[in-house]
């Protein structure tokens, strides 16, 4: 006869199967990040309206080069604004059924009046001012079902670079709806953060210097030193 190892305990079985993230699962906010944080095979996966979704590779061509010129010019506005910090890739709960990781953010940090912080655990909660996402189409989760989850936080602005379209979509929010940003002389101009200027030409052609200098005029004109001293008064009323 020959033996055979007992079958593990039926908890024993489905522990394992309970700690699994998979693509379109319906989770919770607190039950996905559970999931997540005890799944190191998985490189990165969001919630939106409580499915799950996972990521496939990044193509170099339509993600990776294009997300890094767009991080560069977040990152510049930021150390150049007090107040005001980027962060890319970064896990944000925006609310029971949505936790995206958007490619790209700024936020205004609360001592100066954002309303997104860092949780117990090192997370941002609650919803940045700008979120950037870079997409390869216009039938992409970004354009549809992440448009209408960061419209529901209440994030006020939302950058879609869609990269093998040519196209950039910059939408703000107006009376619970988005809106596209206006043009003005050629370039797109945050509200949420004044003097972030955008040259949409230089940044479809990946004419970095190009856009660079717009963002520099932008951090020289008016509007964004009166920005600095509104985000300074925001600390002197906290304090």
């Amino acid at each position: 006869m020959i033996a055979t190892s007992p079958a593990p305990p039926a908890s024993r079985r489905t522990d394992r199967f309970l700690d699994l993230l998979e693509n379109g699962d319906h989770l919770s906010a607190s039950e996905f990040l559970r999931r997540y944080e005890t799944s190191p095979e998985v490189k990165k996966a969001e919630l939106i309206n409580g499915i799950v979704y996972m990521a496939s590779p990044i193509r170099a061509d339509v993600h990776g080069e294009p997300d890094s010129l767009i991080q560069t010019w977040l990152g510049y506005y930021a150390v150049a604004t007090s107040g005001v910090k980027s962060a890319t890739n970064t896990t944000v709960r925006l609310g029971p059924d949505d936790v995206p990781q958007p490619d790209g953010l700024l936020r205004i940090t609360p001592e100066c009046g954002g309303k997104s912080r860092l949780d117990a655990k090192g997370y941002l909660q609650g919803a940045p001012e700008l979120i950037v996402e870079i997409a390869a189409s216009t039938a992409s989760l970004d354009a549809r079902e992440k448009l209408a989850s960061y419209r529901r936080a209440g994030v006020r602005e939302y950058l879609l670079w869609r990269t093998t379209d040519k196209e950039i979509d910059w939408w703000m929010l107006e009376e619970d709806e988005y809106r596209p940003l206006p043009a003005s002389v050629g370039s797109l101009r945050s509200r949420a953060f004044p003097g972030l200027w955008l040259d949409t030409a230089a940044l479809l052609a990946g004419n970095g210097k190009a856009l660079m200098d717009k963002l520099n005029e932008g951090l020289q004109s008016p509007e964004h030193a009166a920005f600095l001293v509104e985000l300074q008064r925001g600390i002197k009323q906290q304090g």
